[in-house]
């Protein structure tokens, strides 16, 4: 008589961020991450790096660092950049700053770039890309100073948060609304499904 084998937990997921913007986009998956552990990068562009590159580079450089602390665990990092032509537009370091970086995307165009990568508990490590083309309307100077007096600004690229107060200012958007939010859902489910540690599963 053939027995059963014992129902094999799955290996814990980290996530390697302390953004509630990406653990709310994980819960809509299904995937509730068994510890948070932000990774500490400098996010400092190398030479003629591009915003593609840019995000590939950190969000592989953050998974190593924490995997490093979570032996045995899947590890899932991710970055975000937002670009102007050839021109990075980090996390700005105050108000003048985010005014500043506001001020060049009002009425303009640009590009939002989102790498994700998962490290396997064996070690295996893939990243994806995800990438958004949006506009901004012109901003009236009334909005532009609500904008920064929202502080949504803080702590993120381009100095504003698609799901917040800037989404009133949106005239067009093309491509991937959660990788400009800070984690593309489908790359991540295509990550943890080819890994091994399919969503629907965690």
């Amino acid at each position: 008589m053939a027995t059963s084998r014992p129902f094999a937990a799955p290996a814990p997921l980290v996530l390697a961020s302390a953004s509630p913007r990406r653990l709310d986009l994980l819960a809509q998956i299904g995937v509730t991450p068994d510890a948070v552990d932000p990774a500490e990068a400098d996010e400092t562009p190398l030479k003629a790096e591009t915003s593609r590159a840019l995000v590939a580079r950190l969000a592989q450089d953050k998974a190593r660092a924490v995997a490093a602390r979570h032996p045995g665990a899947f590890v899932l990092a991710a970055d975000t950049s937002v670009s102007l032509g050839a021109r990075l537009l980090g996390k700005p370091a105050d108000a003048a700053a985010a005014r500043a970086m506001l001020g060049l995307l009002s009425g303009r165009a640009h590009r939002v770039h989102t790498a994700v990568a998962l490290i396997a508990p064996d070690g295996r490590l893939a990243c994806r890309l995800a990438e958004a083309r949006l506009a901004f309307k012109r901003f009236a100077s009334e909005e532009l100073d609500a904008l920064i007096a929202c502080e949504e600004w803080r702590g993120v690229a381009g100095a504003y948060r698609i799901q917040g107060l800037a989404a009133a200012f949106v005239t067009r958007l093309a491509g991937s609304y959660s990788a400009v939010v800070g984690l593309p859902l489908r790359e991540t489910a295509n990550l943890l499904v080819g890994l091994g540690r399919a969503p629907w599963r965690a």
